[in-house]
């Protein structure tokens, strides 16, 4: 089982490909898997011990500061704004909550990487509406709304997980020690949601290709340098913090379908999420051959 692992990504990427219509018609499982790789990650640490550190802050000033500063930068040059709207949402979008599985995996920090999962997406679900304002492409939603929309998408999936894990660790704590022991099943559950959720990406590139190639390439090569880029810068971060793997995963790997939900609802174009359509698939690339690698 152990070698069958390291086949596990490029499997269901070749999967997503090849059954993109059939991924689509099963997207509705997607938040029941997410929550339950939440679950088993939340029950094998101690979340009454999980407290924010600079490692956190860190990252969301990066998020925030690089978001925001790529897209000014990039309009101020004249950038087509879908283009520059796709790029800011490469850094903007909330890190996976599922990047805890691959990171482990690794060897990072399991109780850093799991404070960052749910502080850096409450932190982005506070600061995005305001810039989505701020950049007016929707003036008919108002702040509040905006907030109540993030706040209903992140909250479904990842309060329920945690209170529920918190409840198991005051109370049955006997059933938590037994959901603990299946931590490693969430990787497999993980594969499930990563074949759903990459057949869905391939099936909207191809459907939102027709006639904007140009746009699409442009998009799909920056996302590629960009994925590159906060990986790398990730592992230089994660060295200040002796959490090389941990500041790789969780500056680089990103929740691609929130980003592609946040532009489709807040931003100008829905062709920009094309670019965070390419970023799910090379993070993913990238992952399987970081797991290939592995030394066991």
């Amino acid at each position: 089982m152990a070698k069958f692992k390291q086949y596990v990504l490029p499997i269901a990427i070749l999967f997503g490909f090849l059954l993109h219509n059939l991924c689509v018609s099963l997207s509705f499982l997607v938040p029941i898997l997410i929550f339950t790789i939440l679950l088993l990650s939340f029950v094998a640490v101690d979340i009454r011990r999980l407290r924010p550190t600079l490692f956190d802050l860190g990252l969301i000033v990066y998020q925030i500061v690089v978001g925001v500063g790529l897209f000014l930068l990039l309009t101020l040059f004249g950038v087509n704004k879908i283009i520059a709207e796709g790029v800011m949402m490469g850094a903007l979008t909330p890190v996976a909550a599922s990047s805890t599985v691959v990171a482990c995996m690794l060897g990072a920090n399991r109780e850093r990487v799991t404070t960052f999962a749910i502080v850096g997406n409450i932190s982005m679900a506070v600061v995005t509406p305001i810039v989505f304002t701020l950049i007016g492409d929707h003036p008919e939603l108002s702040l509040s709304n905006s907030y109540m929309l993030m706040m209903a998408k992140i909250g479904s999936v990842l309060a329920l997980p945690f209170f529920i894990a918190l409840i198991l660790q005051i109370w049955l704590p006997k059933v938590n020690d037994v959901l603990a022991k299946r931590t490693n099943w969430s990787y497999y559950v993980w594969a499930i949601a990563l074949f759903l959720t990459l057949g869905q990406t391939i099936h909207y590139i191809l459907t939102r290709g027709e006639g904007q190639w140009g746009n699409i390439i442009w998009l799909s090569s920056l996302s590629l340098l960009f994925c590159f880029f906060q990986f790398w810068f990730g592992r230089k971060y994660g060295r200040h913090h002796n959490d090389i793997i941990g500041g790789a995963q969780m500056m680089g790997q990103k929740n691609s379908a929130m980003g592609i939900w946040m532009v489709n609802t807040f931003l100008y174009s829905p062709l920009s999420s094309v670019f965070m359509a390419f970023y799910s698939v090379w993070q993913n690339l990238w992952n399987a051959w970081q797991l290939a690698h592995l030394k066991k």
